[in-house]
């Protein structure tokens, strides 16, 4: 295979240069007003040392190994396929027959691929499901405790996953806009289902162009763009509702609160006004109060509080904001703010989640759906919020509680994942793999030596999406993309779809599974089911042959701003919000009711067990924040050269004020053993003024890389060594990473080697 072929993946459409059967270079799609670097590294991961070239079982496994083995040694025998097909169709039918449907954990969290047919968790679901079911897994890692919480609230999601207020009613209304956690532009190079057109940072421009004033609050002054001319208040992490429920109180001191709107808009105001105004625990939330929390002046707050009223302003949390102990509390006080402030359902006001948090997020779209493969059932099954992943192997026959329902664990003997990666996405890793060598078989479906791979028991390689056809959908993008194969499988490397039929041939479902369609059978399907959805639309999309041949489709813009919630605002009664009350509910009846001490039933402050006002502070007196990065998606590319040319020294940078490296000795470009309680990386100093004193950052992705010779430290700088495995609450039960507190110290021994790039060395099978 020689030639230019039209592609595309989460962090941009491109079209790759091959020759002679190899990607020796990608072009940006030449419809893409700003394409990221990312793809750059395409070439370099599609050829990676890390592509797993066959199936490989673990040694131990074959030896019998099962519950409680040691996982992660690499001592993998390689295999047949046919061998590979029969060890997972018998071990499968053998658990389910034993221990029930529910004993397999479908895992396949993750990115996975732009394209919607070849789409990992989609296709293992379906086989799953097919089956006879399985445990799945529910929320996301991203926005997980914000998504059960919203529904309460507002009555829906799209305040978080869009269609969201869009960027022309923004720079058409707005003239201030308040961000928690800023507006990063490195998020923007991403959209789910893949971006045709990143218009993220155009959009911003435009915006900024036409005289909106930012707000940026967070400890990292680079997270909002130079161009933007934002202030910057650089509050202490996990603060933010201390800080919200005193601009709400500075509102009702000064008599501007919406008394209207929250009369006839909202229910609650008169269980939460009492608690701002102290009359229920005896503590005022005024702006002094909060002053010695988040250590914003007092001034600074009720400035900001009293030119949001004076001006059309839009507030927004990026979806990092609810990634901490208590995490739905500062967006539940963010929507009373808007409530306060009355700007709820109006051109460019109100409160949104996720501006800055995925490229789309804001873009004017048309209402039309994605390509996607259908949903299947899961009979016999159950689901848990994906934070959870620990618990649910670590407590079998206990209850997890989660969103006013009492959730019973079953016993998982069957991990199978495919497209993701938890030791990349979960907390205290260690912990997880305590848990995670409690299953009898693990099973893997992936491209790369990733450390999932690398604790499997057998392990299935996977196509990249180069290797296959496939069709990139976005309901943020305003393009449906074609992905041709460019080049011919590497290896021994399979697509999840025809691995999978063989495993359901082997089951005895291998018609119900392919409902006799191929590849190409089934991307004309999926086209054709989308195809005539939009025209039910509106929108009269080409056939899938001049789809194809085109390589893209481009879906035109609407003419009218969408602004979310507007007809609520303009009529309550006619149009009332999926809640309870069909109001924002600033009290919640429902959630008061399932009896969780640690929310209760309205906003409220709540101080996290890691963060800086913490007694723990004393021992670890850095506050970690874990971010995505700009040089990778999660852990996808972290072989490639973009990701490469940012480490230090191979290891994970880690952003500090020069104030805080000059007190420990530090200078830039060290190597740091960074550590707390729970574990410890290795990382590369990078001297920053734009962080506030006491807190350190670090992207996430770098692959794990654990060595036994230093007591288990990573030695390539993953952070989720070091962050705490709890939920937000019982009600939302999300990630709780942004609450971690660590210490660093120079590392002075012989650096180790970073491995985990290379394959791991075969071994030959165990004697029988």
């Amino acid at each position: 295979m020689s030639g230019i072929k039209p592609h595309a993946a989460h962090w941009g459409s491109f079209d790759a240069v091959v020759e002679q059967g190899r990607v020796v270079g990608v072009r940006p799609f030449h419809r893409d007003p700003h394409p990221g670097p990312l793809i750059d590294a395409i070439p370099d991961v599609v050829h990676a040392k890390s592509r797993i070239d066959r199936p490989h079982v673990r040694a131990g496994w074959l030896r019998g190994e099962r519950r409680g083995a040691e996982r992660g040694d690499r001592d993998f025998v390689p295999v047949s396929w046919d061998r590979a097909i029969r060890l997972v169709a018998e071990e499968t039918q053998r658990v389910r027959a034993e221990f029930g449907h529910p004993s397999i954990m479908g895992g396949s969290y993750g990115w996975s691929s732009a394209g919607r047919f070849h789409h990992a968790k989609s296709q293992l679901q379906r086989f799953l499901g097919l089956g006879g079911g399985y445990t799945n897994q529910v929320t996301n890692y991203s926005y997980g405790a914000g998504m059960t919480l919203m529904p309460h609230i507002l009555g829906t999601n799209e305040v978080i996953q869009g269609p969201v207020t869009d960027w022309r009613s923004i720079l058409r209304h707005t003239k201030l806009m308040i961000c928690l956690g800023g507006l990063p532009l490195k998020n923007a190079l991403v959209t789910a289902g893949g971006a045709g057109a990143h218009e993220y940072v155009p959009w911003l421009k435009q915006v900024a162009a036409a005289g909106v004033r930012f707000v940026n609050i967070s400890p990292f002054r680079g997270d909002t763009p130079d161009f933007l001319d934002a202030q910057w208040v650089p509050i202490r992490p996990n603060t933010d509702t201390a800080l919200i429920l005193a601009m709400i109180h500075t509102l009702v001191d000064a008599g501007l609160e919406d008394r209207g709107f929250l009369a006839t808009h909202c229910t609650g105001w008169d269980r939460l006004r009492p608690y701002v105004l102290g009359e229920t625990d005896g503590t005022p939330k005024t702006a002094a109060w909060a002053a010695a929390i988040t250590e914003v002046p007092a001034e600074t707050i009720r400035a900001l509080a009293l030119e949001a009223a004076r001006l059309p302003t839009m507030l927004t949390a990026t979806w990092s904001i609810q990634r901490a102990e208590h995490g739905e509390q500062p967006w539940w006080a963010l929507v009373a703010l808007a409530a306060a402030l009355g700007g709820i359902g109006k051109p460019g006001e109100g409160v949104m989640f996720g501006y800055g948090s995925l490229n789309g997020m804001g873009t004017p779209r048309r209402e039309l759906p994605s390509v996607s493969l259908p949903a299947t059932r899961n009979p016999g099954g159950l689901s848990i919020p994906v934070a959870r992943v620990t618990e649910l192997l670590e407590r079998p026959g206990e209850i997890l509680q989660y969103n006013g329902r009492d959730i019973v664990l079953p016993d998982i003997r069957i991990i199978w994942w495919a497209g993701g990666n938890p030791f990349h996405h979960h907390q205290d890793l260690n912990r997880l793999r305590r848990g995670w060598n409690r299953a009898e078989t693990i099973i893997v479906q992936e491209p790369w030596w990733t450390a999932a791979a690398r604790h499997a028991d057998i392990v299935l390689p996977a196509t990249t999406t180069l290797e296959r056809n496939d069709i990139a959908s976005s309901s943020r993008d305003r393009f449906l993309r074609a992905m041709h194969q460019a080049i011919p499988p590497l290896g021994q490397a399979r697509n999840d779809h025809d691995m999978l039929t063989d495993i359901a041939e082997a089951c005895g479902f291998r018609d119900r599974f392919t409902e006799q369609r191929d590849e190409a059978a089934w991307l004309r399907h999926l086209y054709e089911r989308w195809r005539q959805a939009c025209a039910r639309f509106g929108f009269d999309a080409p056939d899938y042959d001049s789809f194809w041949a085109e390589g893209f489709i481009e879906i035109p813009p609407p003419e009218e701003d969408f602004v979310l919630f507007s007809d609520f605002a303009r009529d309550p009664a006619a149009h009332p919000l999926n809640t309870p009350s069909g109001k924002v509910e600033l009290y919640s009846e429902t959630i008061a009711g399932f009896g969780y001490d640690e929310i209760g039933g309205h906003a409220r402050w709540q101080a996290p067990e890691e963060y800086l006002g913490a007694p723990l502070a004393a021992r670890f007196p850095l506050h970690l924040l874990s971010y995505q990065p700009a040089t990778r998606l999660h852990g996808q590319l972290d072989p490639g050269r973009v990701a490469a040319a940012d480490k230090i020294q191979g290891r994970e940078p880690l952003l500090m004020h020069p104030q805080d490296a000059t007190a420990r000795g530090l200078r830039n470009g060290d190597i740091l053993r960074v550590f707390n309680d729970r574990g410890a990386c290795l990382a590369g100093l990078r001297l920053s003024e734009g962080i506030r004193r006491g807190v350190v950052a670090m992207a996430t992705g770098a692959w794990w890389d654990p060595s036994p010779e230093q007591g288990g430290l990573d030695v390539h700088g993953n952070p989720n060594v070091l962050t705490r495995d709890i939920g937000t609450s019982r009600l939302g039960q999300g990630s709780a990473a942004q609450s971690c507190l660590v210490e660093v110290e120079r590392f002075d021994g012989a650096l180790p080697a970073v491995t985990v790039h290379d394959a791991p060395r075969p071994v030959a099978e165990p004697a029988a």
